[in-house]
């Protein structure tokens, strides 16, 4: 099962990705009680582009205690999937757990704020990407105006 794992991973690297997912699908059918198998699986639809196809894969995945860094990605595969698919509130929920499973990982926060877009909070979605921006950017030009941007954050609509 290992070595089968590992050959569709290095297919899916090296962009066979219809061949990839074809052994994945076979592996999630012979163990279809392994998370990683499952995430590995959602991963190889996604990257096809069939994302309604991931779901089910991402949902049992994280459902079997998918852990780790395989988390991670099913957290963040799986809510950026929701979203692609207009299932807005599911990808926020998940987004807000990956964000407080994984806090320091600013891609939650991004994609997140994505979602706060589609669901008409602008306001919350900017103020999440201001922040993002002056605490993760190397851009000496916005830092010179980090207090300013911090400040402004959530007050976009205030007028003085």
């Amino acid at each position: 099962m290992r070595e089968k794992l590992n050959q569709a991973i290095i297919l899916r690297k090296d962009g066979n990705l219809k061949q990839s997912n074809t052994i994945m699908l076979e592996l999630a059918h012979s163990f279809p009680n392994d998370a990683e198998i499952n995430y590995q699986c959602a991963w190889s639809y996604d990257v096809l582009g069939e994302e309604s196809k991931a779901v089910p894969f991402y949902e049992k995945a994280i459902a079997l205690g998918l852990s780790g860094e395989d988390l991670e990605g099913a957290l963040l595969g799986l809510g950026s999937t929701y979203r692609t698919l207009g299932d807005y509130e599911n990808s926020k929920r998940t987004f807000e757990k990956g964000i407080e499973s994984f806090p320091s990982n600013r891609a939650f926060h991004v994609f997140y704020a994505m979602t706060l877009y589609n669901l008409k909070n602008h306001d919350k979605a900017m103020e999440l990407l201001l922040n993002c921006l002056v605490e993760t950017t190397s851009d000496k030009e916005i830092l010179n105006y980090e207090k300013a941007i911090r400040f402004y954050a959530n007050k976009l609509d205030q007028v003085w």
